[in-house]
């Protein structure tokens, strides 16, 4: 005890709180940070080891470090709809939460039973797996069942082309097959709300990254191995500073409806080919007219054809000009392209 007052706090918690990007150069990055030599940096790491808060592999110049968990366990439920979610996050999940800001205690809350009431009524799955993992820096939930899969769960029931079509359309939200129970909110909100969300089904494989401010990272691919049911996975920093009120008011506006909504195209765009067709636009613009604003994300795409961009940013703009578009990410290219066909009115959709 007596060696942890003498740290200086800001650089254990800096330390704590970054082991986790960078596993295997975090010492360095102390040095950088904070003027202090290799052997300071080390008896830091040393200490924190030894108050069981982090662990670590190989030898000094190879060496790993990870945060040891406060919390890990893993349960297996039989989905037979005698309870419901609201009970598990109550019985099982809140009392492992350990010295949890409430703020962040109410995201979790919000994405762990929304989640897992997916599983409850669309997934078709015997069982369910949960894992729930907190360190000092983050608190993980993982969320998994061997049911019809989330895409092709949307798919079927909305007779779309395939699986792909399906994350498009479950990234603008406002889409459920139940809607006298569902509002076709909670992974659109969830997504957003955490640090990191990830959704694995099928061969696809879509995470959505919290970035500084209101960038996102936004991660697609498409996996040789098909995976049965959907594994969700869910990420939060421990000092997080804001809340579901915060994502709520963000997208639903001071008249509480689902209003605008954040469309990355990477997920119009199958592996090898560009964004060139009326037929390609016209599946991206599916449902914006329940929406009163949408954010058109470019990143990811490097150019996109005339056609595809008149149906847009012309077209569509004219057959709703109550809706309004704005766009981000986009390179040089992409913005000649849209100043072309919308008449050279490209500065009115920047965000």
């Amino acid at each position: 005890m007596g060696r942890k007052s003498r740290q200086a706090p800001e650089i254990r918690d800096f330390i704590l709180r970054h082991l986790e990007d960078y596993p295997t150069s975090i010492v360095t990055r102390a040095m950088e940070k904070f003027g202090y030599s290799r052997m300071g940096i080390n008896r830091y790491m040393q200490a924190l080891a030894s108050e069981g808060l982090l662990v670590y592999d190989g030898n000094t110049s190879a060496r790993r470090y990870d945060l040891k968990p406060v919390v890990e366990t893993s349960f297996r439920l039989a989905v037979d709809y005698l309870w419901e979610e609201g009970t598990v996050w109550r019985e099982r999940i809140l009392p492992l939460m350990k010295d949890v800001k409430p703020n962040i205690i109410g995201i979790c809350q919000y994405g762990f039973t929304e989640m897992l009431n997916n599983v409850i009524d669309h997934a078709q799955s015997p069982n369910v797996q949960i894992v729930y993992r907190q360190t000092y820096g983050h608190i993980g939930i993982m969320i998994v069942d061997n049911g019809i899969g989330v895409f092709q769960k949307i798919q079927h029931d909305f007779k779309l082309e395939d699986p792909r079509t399906a994350l498009l359309e479950l990234s603008k939200g406002k889409i459920t097959s139940d809607t006298k129970r569902h509002s076709g909110e909670g992974i659109y909100f969830t997504s957003r709300a955490f640090d990191r969300f990830s959704i694995r089904s099928g061969n696809l494989f879509y995470a959505r990254e919290r970035r500084d401010g209101d960038d996102w990272l936004i991660e697609v691919n498409d996996r040789t191995v098909n995976r049965k049911g959907t594994l969700i996975r869910m990420k939060i920093r421990t000092d997080a500073d804001w809340s579901m009120q915060d994502i709520f008011n963000e997208y639903q506006g001071d008249s509480w409806r689902f209003r605008k909504t954040h469309v990355p195209l990477k997920l119009a765009q199958y592996p090898g080919e560009q964004l060139i067709s009326r037929s390609q636009a016209k599946r991206i613009l599916a449902r914006f007219d329940k929406f009163s604003e949408v954010y058109l994300d470019f990143q990811g795409v490097d150019e996109i054809g005339q056609a595809f961009a008149d149906e847009i940013f012309r077209v569509f703009r004219i057959d709703h000009p109550d809706v309004k578009m704005a766009v981000s990410h986009a390179n040089e290219a992409i913005e000649k392209m849209i100043e072309f066909v919308s008449d050279g009115k490209l500065a009115d959709l920047r965000v």
